[in-house]
């Protein structure tokens, strides 16, 4: 699995590839994963499941690349809008 996660500390993408995204995402909130250990709090915004392993990395690697970039901004807006959705949601 490929997943996303969003600083809200200083507001950027953290890509990583999991095959246990609960016991991952555990580690990175309790500031076990040092990429993002001072980038906390973090909050998952993506994944995508694979069903080869090999898929997966490949999905990391390009999403980690140069030409990822505008795929990322693109999951980024996207969960920026939903969450807009739900609050709108709920303050109405």
């Amino acid at each position: 699995m490929v997943y996303v996660l969003y600083s809200k500390k200083d507001k950027k993408l953290y890509v990583g590839c999991t095959s246990d995204i609960e016991k991952r995402l555990k580690r990175h909130h309790s500031g076990q994963v040092e990429a993002t250990v001072n980038r906390r709090p973090l909050e998952l915004i993506h994944t995508e499941q694979f069903e080869l392993t090999a898929d997966a990395f490949n999905r990391e690697r390009f999403l980690k690349s140069l030409w990822g970039a505008r795929t990322k901004k693109k999951i980024l807006l996207e969960w920026l809008k939903n969450t807009s959705k739900e609050k709108d949601a709920f303050s109405g």
